[in-house]
């Protein structure tokens, strides 16, 4: 299985492509954005049996469009598709697992959900952000963890930290994301769980966030939210 996303790095997602097909497990390709769409054609062409999946027509190669809650199997995991307009219309995050298995089931958000923050409304709005984020991915198991396809944590967090100066969650996930960054290692994942302590965009029903936005209304705050994100300037500390 293949998940088109940044976060593998264009080798890594056709290493992988190949990997899963050589051991049976039926290759497919997950598309979850728009970009790579050579890479889509030219592993379709290697791997004449490759199966793309996603739900926006102008995914490269699409041979399945999906719609919400429609599922698959990819060996021995269960993928359920899950529909997140806003970043782009036809956007779909992947839920995975693996049934009777010890760990949690994880989620491929794309460009809906990141590490403290969530994309920008391309072709959407406040209103089906808030549901893509609350009525959708904020109600899966809260151990499900989250791959998103950019790392854009520290960043991410030093707006969370300007809604909310005074969070906790908030400065100890900046201060751990910076140590992780010093290092080399990565800030991904995150669980669904973390998010709604430090995330802006989960947490507009939080008073805090709606005090910061001005607003009393979750939907209100999230469209404050995202154009205020949209112009910050994020500090060098």
């Amino acid at each position: 299985m293949v998940l088109g996303r940044r976060l593998f790095g264009c080798r890594s997602l056709a290493a992988l492509g190949v990997a899963c097909a050589r051991r049976g497990l039926g290759p497919a390709l997950l598309g979850t954005l728009l970009y790579y769409t050579d890479l889509r054609k030219s592993l379709t062409v290697e791997q004449s049996a490759m199966k793309v999946y996603g739900g926006d027509d102008r995914i490269g190669a699409l041979t399945h469009k999906v719609t919400h809650l429609f599922t698959l199997q990819v060996g021995s995991l269960h993928v359920k598709c899950l529909s997140t307009p806003c970043h782009t219309s036809g956007h779909i995050c992947y839920l995975v697992s693996k049934p009777g298995g010890p760990d949690p089931p994880a989620v491929f958000t794309g460009d809906t959900l990141f590490v403290a923050g969530c994309g920008k409304f391309y072709e959407g709005t406040a209103e089906e952000m808030y549901r893509a984020l609350l009525e959708v991915l904020g109600r899966l198991p809260p151990d499900t963890k989250v791959y998103c396809g950019h790392e854009y944590t520290i960043s991410n967090l030093k707006f969370a930290r300007h809604v909310e100066p005074s969070n906790t969650a908030v400065l100890e996930k900046l201060a751990w994301a910076k140590e992780k960054y010093a290092t080399g290692e990565p800030t991904v994942p995150s669980t669904i769980a973390e998010e709604f302590t430090y995330n802006p965009f989960m947490r507009v029903r939080e008073k805090t966030v709606q005090q910061h936005a001005g607003q009393t209304d979750p939907v209100a705050t999230m469209r404050y939210i995202r154009r205020e994100k949209d112009q910050f300037k994020v500090p060098p500390d």
